[in-house]
């Protein structure tokens, strides 16, 4: 008899015909370490099965990780889930917003999806259009942040249905903040060798910036700063590994970073006790155009303990 999830699977075959005992008991196969786990398995049956299900963006990423592992190509049955979840892809790619959904899920398998270059491929496409022109482009993007992610039938092709909105140059800043640092890192490196301007660049960090290290958005005067109340913001420990990333990846160039926010970084910096290296950095940046700072910009606290150990 067989098995349609034998039959399309080179792994499963494999494990099964090793583990069939002469006496024709029982066998269990365990499957501990498949990407996706339980859930993406469930749709690797379904698909098997000819169970219809939706395939999306927000699926994808581990449905194409699972078939790799379980190594369900061409050769294990008839147009197999490895091929159909990389179409899929290809069709995903060609969508800004459903890239990023996309690439946010490659976290949950991240060494298979960098081992299958599904993570370079979706910070590429998101570079590629955010280095474009936008105004001419006109690429769906996400409004306020909900997910307006499209949807397909495994056997159908893709539509998006998102309608295009007008565009500034600041544009792309607040879909990609929701990318963890690491990924966000990696795209800016991206759309900044792909030629964006480096005032774009700053402007990306700047919004990241602010969402993610609230120390410095209480920070707007002198007197705001010594008034700092505990919450369940992120740690001073992921603010000042943040901060000191953020430092390194603004552009290098005057004039370009404005001056007021560099003094709010170099402020928070100090406050929260950032490398040597990191608030060096910043001094030496506001050093080169102090001339556009105001009065109340220049006032920085002299903090020698951390926020913690304040009373």
């Amino acid at each position: 008899m067989q098995f349609p999830l034998l039959s399309r699977g080179g792994l499963l075959e494999k494990l099964m015909s090793e583990s069939t005992k002469e006496d024709g008991s029982v066998c269990i196969l365990q499957l501990s370490d498949i990407p996706g786990g339980a859930k993406a398995f469930e749709l690797v049956a379904k698909f098997c099965y000819g169970v219809r299900f939706e395939l999306t963006p927000l699926n994808v990423v581990t449905l194409r990780c699972a078939s790799e592992y379980l190594q369900m190509t061409n050769e294990y049955g008839e147009g197999n889930l490895v091929s159909q979840t990389e179409s899929f892809l290809n069709d995903v790619f060609a969508n800004w917003t459903d890239t990023i959904k996309a690439l946010e899920t490659c976290e949950e398998v991240l060494s298979y999806a960098e081992e299958l270059h599904i993570v370079s491929r979706c910070i590429n496409s998101l570079a590629m259009k955010a280095c474009n022109d936008s105004k001419l482009l006109n690429w769906p993007v996400m409004e306020n942040g909900n997910d307006n992610t499209m949807g397909a039938d495994v056997w159908n092709g893709i539509s998006t249905g998102t309608k295009p909105q007008p565009m500034t140059d600041d544009w792309w800043y607040e879909d990609v903040s929701f990318l963890s640092l690491p990924l966000y890192k990696r795209l800016i490196q991206a759309v900044e060798a792909g030629g964006m301007r480096s005032e774009n660049i700053s402007g990306a960090l700047v919004f990241y910036a602010k969402k993610y290290v609230p120390l410095m958005n209480r920070q707007s005067s002198f007197k705001d700063a010594t008034h700092v109340k505990s919450g369940s913001n992120p740690s001073e420990a992921d603010q000042r590994a943040l901060l000191e990333e953020i430092v390194e990846l603004l552009p290098k160039q005057k004039g370009v970073t404005e001056t007021r926010f560099l003094l709010r970084l170099l402020r928070t910096a100090m406050m929260l006790q950032a490398s040597p290296a990191c608030r060096v950095n910043l001094e030496g940046r506001v050093g080169l155009q102090l001339d556009q700072a105001t009065l109340d910009d220049l006032l920085i606290p002299n903090i020698g303990t951390s926020l913690a150990d304040r009373h």
